[in-house]
């Protein structure tokens, strides 16, 4: 009864910490977003009505958006509806932010699902033949894959893909999210890369992991191969590459922006474009501020993963 009050007060006492130490930069994301979108050339006004609007009604609109009042005065009253949970409304249709963030959300979580499970059935099996096969044939073929991934733009890849699978063989639609063969190009797209980063480190940390004490203790008294490279020296290589899975999370949304426009995939990346083309900044700050809290809470999760592989990080 008392170990399990006391793993589960070191649990609370881990995550208490990890939140204490995210939150700083929740605010700075908050404070940089609000501040650059007010620095952007162009009046949301004048994008509303028209530069043959008359005087009157561009000073009645910019009073009932609040857009005459200082700066500070808008930062403050943001802070505190965002704390509130009101995100304010759209500047083109009046519907809050939250409801223009909840239907689009779905389909950018899909699309990021899909990647991401792109990304590991891929990484998985070349970090591992990589690793095994340290300096051989297929370690070269591995790593010049993950070069490629790595060196190919999302913005060319996405296009090349929709031109020789959709446009010259036919065999998957060209945009839209209409039938579930709508996914499979973005997903490719959008997973390619972190799929090439994964299998770097995967190689790196599995090699340091079987030249580790260890896993040379364990070899020493017999252990078979299979055990070392999927047991021991796995679960020592998953520390690293969780943290970085962690980041490249994150990276998902704000590389769907780019794919979700090629693609006219209707997630959050697309609607951020559109409300940057319209300046509605109320509805930019709210997809922002999403993308920013889920890459917070992407970071959060791998390091609870790590603190639960290494107790040595609970401890600490």
């Amino acid at each position: 009864m008392g170990l399990g009050v006391s793993i589960g007060g070191m649990w609370m006492n881990v995550l208490i910490g990890r939140l204490a130490q995210l939150l700083p930069t929740l605010w700075g994301v908050v404070t940089v977003v609000f501040l650059l979108l007010h620095m952007v050339p162009g009046d949301p006004v004048e994008a509303l009505l028209g530069e043959s609007a008359m005087p009157a009604d561009r000073e009645a609109l910019r009073q009932a958006l609040h857009l005459d009042q200082p700066l500070w005065s808008q930062y403050q009253a943001y802070c505190l509806g965002v704390m509130h949970g009101d995100w304010g409304v759209s500047l083109i249709d009046g519907r809050p932010v939250l409801e223009h963030i909840a239907g689009r959300a779905p389909a950018t979580m899909i699309l990021a699902a899909a990647a991401l499970l792109l990304a590991m059935l891929l990484a998985l099996p070349l970090g591992y033949v990589a690793a095994r096969h340290a300096g051989g044939k297929a370690d070269r073929f591995a790593m010049a894959f993950a070069l490629a991934g790595v060196s190919v733009p999302n913005f060319w890849l996405g296009p090349m893909l929709m031109l020789v699978f959709a446009v010259e063989l036919g065999w998957f639609p060209v945009s839209g999210m209409d039938e579930p063969a709508s996914m499979v190009l973005p997903a490719i797209t959008l997973g390619t890369a972190m799929a090439a980063m994964l299998s770097r480190m995967m190689r790196s940390a599995w090699l340091e992991a079987m030249h580790g004490g260890s896993c040379r203790t364990a070899r020493a008294f017999g252990a078979s191969e299979w055990r070392l490279w999927w047991r021991d020296a796995a679960r020592l290589a998953a520390m690293p590459v969780v943290t970085m899975l962690g980041l490249q999370l994150g990276s998902l949304l704000a590389g769907a922006v780019i794919t979700e426009a090629v693609f006219d995939w209707p997630g959050l990346g697309l609607l951020t474009l559109e409300a940057i083309q319209r300046r509605d900044y109320p509805l930019v700050q709210g997809c922002v501020l999403v993308i920013a809290l889920f890459y917070i809470a992407a970071n959060l999760l791998a390091d609870l993963l790590v603190a639960w592989l290494d107790p040595r990080v609970r401890r600490a």
